[in-house]
């Protein structure tokens, strides 16, 4: 999930990020937090724009837990990526909200806080070993105790840059930049090289960006956010440097992940963030960007990277909690993840998963060289977002960023204002 994207989008575009509004108060009627009893009865299974691409692959799914599970009927059903939050909230304040749902950590919170979410540390602990501490953590949300989805699939992706406009400015392509003080510097010169027809990256700066440059992003109490501390305003101010030198691409205020895309297969920038799926993309779409295809680590001041989790949430209210936890944890268990990453550019949650073969062998190609290089970083990788960091706070931030790079407001005030907005927007969600 994504900036209101497909489940799939942090995968196939870039890692992107997942949405969502508050939604409304659950009603008192329920079902069981026990999920001891026999798996039996019919649920319903809700994923997020999965249906174009991975039919077969569901239905498989679902027809393996009917079989392992005679007494139970799953049906699917299948969101577009389009409005997915909106409709979440609306279920989830109309008391329709499916059994067992695709979310995201930010999707959760509202969701859990409303007591729609049910709480696995408490319904499905013994399954807890059976994932990464990272992803099971993920789930989390501040102010509260347990923990709210399985973690499903984990994405990470590396900066691809194009050598030969490296090369056409003087720089190295050889040794891509891998501090923030090397970016800003190499992305200067290029821009000065090209006398601003060429910018280094495409995007402004996101929560993330701010939490992979050790910003501190909340207090350790979540009650408040701190990215406009003195950390963060230097980002900023650099970014503001980047934007006036034309080493940002003068559309990134209002840039999507796709357009971003596009931009660097066209040469219109040299460096944009991506998975092991763009390579395919860039060799169909852009062969001679293809063979002069540059990867690289992302860039972090903290020494983690960030990773973007999918997860599959248990309606508090189903009423088969045992059916509808068999099935979020069939779903997410690490003979299906394994399967599911070996159709798709995304990576396993389950603990152990990360260091079979198809995760630490090489075979000479740049595809298994991004897959194994992520899958490393993933050992240790942090989501960066925020639970709490809604799409309203995401739009919050984005604007007050675009006024700062304007040069309409100063990046202390703007990241000053956004925090103000982003604690008003965190008291609303109660």
């Amino acid at each position: 999930m994504p900036r209101t994207r497909g489940a799939l989008a942090a995968a196939a575009v870039a890692a992107l990020l997942l949405p969502l509004s508050a939604c409304g108060s659950a009603d008192s009627g329920g079902g069981s937090t026990d999920a001891s009893g026999k798996v039996e009865g019919d649920i319903t299974f809700q994923t997020w724009n999965l249906r174009a691409n991975f039919k077969p692959y569901f239905e498989g799914v679902v027809a393996d837990f009917e079989k392992k599970y005679p007494d139970t009927e799953v049906k699917w059903i299948d969101q577009p990526a389009e409005g997915y939050a909106d409709k979440i909230s609306a279920d989830a304040a109309g008391g329709t909200l499916p059994d067992v749902v695709n979310v995201s950590p930010d999707l959760v919170a509202p969701l859990a806080k409303a007591g729609l979410a049910l709480d696995l540390d408490k319904a499905a602990a013994d399954y807890r070993k059976e994932y990464l501490d990272g992803a099971w953590a993920s789930h989390r949300i501040p102010g509260m105790t347990g923990t709210y989805a399985f973690p499903w699939y984990l994405n990470t992706g590396p900066l691809f840059y194009n050598k030969t406009l490296f090369t056409e400015a003087g720089l190295d392509a050889g040794h891509p930049p891998t501090t923030y003080d090397d970016l800003f510097a190499q992305a200067r010169k290029l821009a000065q090289k090209t006398h601003g027809k060429v910018a280094t990256l495409a995007n402004v700066p996101t929560i993330e960006d701010f939490g992979r440059y050790g910003v501190e992003l909340m207090n350790k109490e979540g009650t408040a956010f701190a990215f406009n501390d003195p950390k963060g305003v230097e980002l900023l101010t650099k970014y503001k440097e980047l934007y006036d030198a034309k080493a940002l691409d003068p559309q990134a205020l209002t840039a999507t992940p796709e357009s971003s895309g596009k931009k660097f297969l066209t040469g219109a920038v040299a460096m944009n963030p991506g998975s092991a799926l763009d390579l395919g993309n860039f060799k169909k779409q852009a062969p001679n960007l293809y063979k002069n295809i540059g990867i690289t680590d992302q860039i972090t001041s903290t020494g983690h990277v960030n990773m973007y989790v999918m997860g599959v949430m248990v309606n508090a209210r189903t009423k088969h909690t045992a059916a509808s936890v068999a099935f979020a944890h069939f779903v997410t268990d690490a003979q299906r993840q394994m399967s599911f990453a070996k159709q798709v550019a995304i990576f396993p949650s389950t603990a152990g998963s990360l260091d079979d073969p198809y995760f630490t062998e090489e075979d000479g190609t740049d595809e298994t060289r991004v897959r194994v290089a992520a899958a490393k970083s993933l050992k240790n990788a942090v989501n960066y977002t925020p639970v709490l960091f809604s799409e309203q706070m995401k739009t919050a931030l984005r604007t007050e960023v675009a006024k700062a790079l304007q040069g309409k407001e100063s990046p202390k005030a703007a990241l000053d204002n956004a925090v103000k907005a982003c604690d008003t927007l965190l008291a609303q969600q109660g």
